[in-house]
């Protein structure tokens, strides 16, 4: 939300079916997607969001809300809402202790490289045919594009970069 408010988007939280009925774009953060899941399926969310992308509305997930995007996911294996040709491995950096910032590269999008956070992050361990890889850190995949569905495995929220929400804005 601070990102938000800072490059002066408008933003409102969705808690229900009817609160994404209000909305041009999704952002699904990071969390813990177990949990995350709990509640869509208590509120409705998860068909909400799946036709609401299927309108061909932006929606972006960061880490938790990449996983849950994710038509894979493994350790373990969970539901999900499959709007994404990606699979993905959970908590795939290790623990808590093992979460880091590293430096990435997305050169379509910016042409300097991208601090990127990882907390318990997931790997992008396959890409479908469809899917962009729009950045990576080291060899891995860590930003994607499958038509209006953008995930990253890192948190760019919690940098001082714009750059991947505005990209992102660009998109309603």
């Amino acid at each position: 939300m601070k990102m938000l408010e800072r490059i002066g988007a408008p933003w409102k939280l969705v808690k229900s079916a009817h609160d994404l009925e209000e909305v041009d774009a999704l952002i699904m953060p990071g969390g813990e997607s177990t949990t995350m899941l709990k509640f869509f399926s208590e509120e409705g969310l998860g068909p909400a969001i799946k036709k609401f992308a299927g309108e061909g509305k932006p929606v972006f997930g960061t880490c938790a809300g990449a996983i849950l995007l994710a038509r894979e996911v493994s350790n373990p294996p969970q539901e999900k809402l499959a709007l994404l040709d990606i699979a993905i491995e959970r908590n795939a950096y290790g623990r808590q202790v093992d979460s880091s910032i590293r430096q990435g590269e997305c050169p379509e999008l910016a042409s300097h490289p991208l601090e990127m956070v990882f907390i318990r992050a997931p790997i992008i361990r396959r890409v479908g045919a469809g899917v962009k890889v729009l950045g990576h850190s080291g060899e891995l995949p860590v930003l994607v594009e499958q038509e209006n569905i953008l995930a990253a495995t890192f948190h760019p929220e919690l940098t001082e970069d714009e750059t991947i929400h505005r990209y992102f804005l660009q998109k309603i």
